[in-house]
């Protein structure tokens, strides 16, 4: 689904309290499909096996991102990290993810 829809990251919540625990890299995934060899994932197998869990060691400061934060602010932090998670102002839903790549091309499409 996130290779024909074209999404790079696919974020991974929990089921009972829609928290934010993870991430999955949609390349790394597919390079993991083929071809099939020893260590390589199946269509089969969980979530948990491939996904990037976020480090949620106490003390760990991450940047909260809405949809209310500015364009320059978000570029600056897509400057180090390969995407950013979108959230209400709470910190309680994820509204989505956006990369590089989508900000480049909001700013292309957009009035100057």
């Amino acid at each position: 689904m996130a290779h024909d829809r074209d999404y790079s990251q696919l974020t991974v919540t929990s089921s009972t309290t829609r928290a934010l625990l993870g991430y999955l890299s949609v390349p790394k995934i597919e390079s993991l499909l083929r071809p099939p060899s020893e260590g390589d994932i199946r269509l089969s197998d969980p979530v948990s096996k491939v996904m990037n869990r976020f480090d949620r060691k106490k003390g760990n400061v991450y940047k909260v991102i809405t949809p209310d934060t500015a364009l320059e602010e978000l570029e600056e932090f897509l400057k180090k990290e390969e995407f950013a998670v979108i959230t209400d102002d709470g910190r309680r839903f994820v509204l989505g993810v956006a990369t590089r790549g989508d900000l480049e091309e909001f700013t292309k499409r957009r009035p100057a």
